[in-house]
């Protein structure tokens, strides 16, 4: 079994919590790391050895405060992987968390949902 990735939100980096065993995938919080691909990458390659044998149904929560250029282009990596899981045949979604006031992440969510072809759900808090 794949082991759990978890990594502690920190001023500059997020929540991340991938648990295959207990079916949770989340990344929250801010996202400006020094060096956005050396933080993503471990995120990356869990989720490539993840898609070869997905469970059944997958629902990735983005709850996002803000985050760097570099980091969205991160962020759409891992969408581009998790998009895979729909050749499996298996279920795929994402839902993006927003508040209301904020207009950036909103856009960013709505530019990522209009780019990918899985279910990406917007939802607006607040």
């Amino acid at each position: 079994m794949l082991a759990t990735l978890e990594f502690i939100e920190t001023r500059d980096t997020p929540e991340v919590l991938f648990d295959k065993k207990n079916n949770q995938f989340k990344i929250a919080g801010n996202s400006l790391p020094e060096d956005s691909t050396k933080f993503y990458y471990p995120i990356l390659d869990w989720i490539q050895e993840y898609v070869k044998d997905p469970n059944k149904s997958t629902h990735l929560i983005c709850n996002m405060e803000y985050f760097n250029s570099s980091s969205a282009k991160m962020i759409y990596q891992i969408f581009i992987e998790l998009e895979k899981i729909k050749d499996t045949g298996k279920d795929i979604k994402i839902s993006w968390y927003y508040e209301s006031e904020d207009k950036l992440i909103e856009e960013k969510g709505l530019e990522y949902q209009s780019i990918l072809d899985i279910p990406f759900e917007m939802i607006k808090t607040k």
